[in-house]
């Protein structure tokens, strides 16, 4: 997927450990070729994605081969997809923007990394899970730059967001918990409106309202006003460092990976989707209250 690509280019770059697992295969020296889903065009047909079988280049001597173990499918891949995101790969593009893999082989010049290690684009240097480190750059660190980056929040000061169910969403609630903030949590109604407010008050949400309940109560006229003496953040609206900053970076998911270590920060719900099944996975990304898929390689 395209994280291989980022995950080659950030080794070269000077990414280093992001936890030692234990040696791999020597097998894997021998693989020339890799599976990645590509996509030739932009279209809404997912049938448009298609899996191939790419050639490897030799692993030169500052750079290190990696085999991805999991990928989350998020929105933002989908609207690359569809051509609808804001910033588009040159096609052909494979897709995929965010996951964990293994260092199977490493280049001469190599001292930082060893086959076993798991890397991700940037360094991060903790222990948790394949799925918590799986989805642990695009999601929890842009809930924790709105909650830094935008306005200065106190404990005490309250954050209102809608869409409080995704991912971003629930990453919010937690890391708001973690700073002391109180959260005021917008939902759409549903079928399962109950057992859904219960998950995100367990996750530390202090107010759970769907739209139907702001809108009949008169709340929306409250939000209103908060609105023109506080600030709008849309998702989308990301501010993170500057890439080329390295510090700037590692401090950012040094925080959020201490909140997940700490307990104060969960991965979100996930089906996990084996590699070959990735239609179903692109399909259920597209669909409303539907859980973030996981691709396992």
């Amino acid at each position: 997927m395209l994280i291989r690509n980022l995950l080659h280019r950030a080794i070269r770059d000077g990414t280093i450990l992001l936890r030692n697992r234990q040696r791999c295969s020597t097998a894997w020296r021998t693989i020339h070729h890799c599976s990645a889903l590509v996509y030739r065009e932009h279209s809404h047909n997912i049938d448009t994605v298609r899996m191939e079988q790419l050639p490897l280049p030799a692993v030169g001597d500052h750079s290190v081969r990696v085999r991805m173990l999991a990928a989350p499918v998020n929105p933002a891949d989908m609207n690359m997809i569809q051509g609808s995101y804001p910033i588009l790969c040159p096609l052909p593009a494979v897709g995929g923007n965010e996951g964990v893999g293994e260092v199977i082989e490493v280049g001469r010049e190599v001292t930082s990394l060893r086959p076993g290690d798991w890397v991700m684009p940037i360094y991060a240097g903790f222990d948790i899970s394949i799925l918590g480190a799986a989805t642990i750059f695009v999601n929890p660190c842009t809930a924790y730059r709105m909650l830094h980056d935008f306005q200065t929040l106190t404990p005490g000061c309250t954050v209102i967001q809608n869409a409080s169910n995704s991912a971003v969403g629930q990453a919010v609630i937690q890391i708001a918990a973690a700073l002391g903030l109180k959260t005021i949590n917008i939902i759409r109604d549903r079928p399962n409106c109950a057992e859904l407010i219960d998950e995100l008050q367990s996750l530390g949400a202090d107010y759970v309202l769907t739209e139907e309940e702001v809108m009949s109560t008169g709340l929306h006229w409250v939000f209103e006003l908060w609105r023109h003496n506080g600030h709008i953040w849309r998702d989308g609206q990301k501010a993170p460092p500057d890439p080329r900053n390295k510090v700037q970076l590692k401090a950012m998911l040094d925080a959020v990976c201490d909140l997940m270590r700490g307990g104060q920060l969960s991965a979100p719900h996930c089906d996990q989707t084996p590699f070959h099944q990735y239609t179903h996975a692109l399909q259920a990304t597209m669909q409303s209250h539907c859980r973030k898929h996981v691709l396992i390689m």
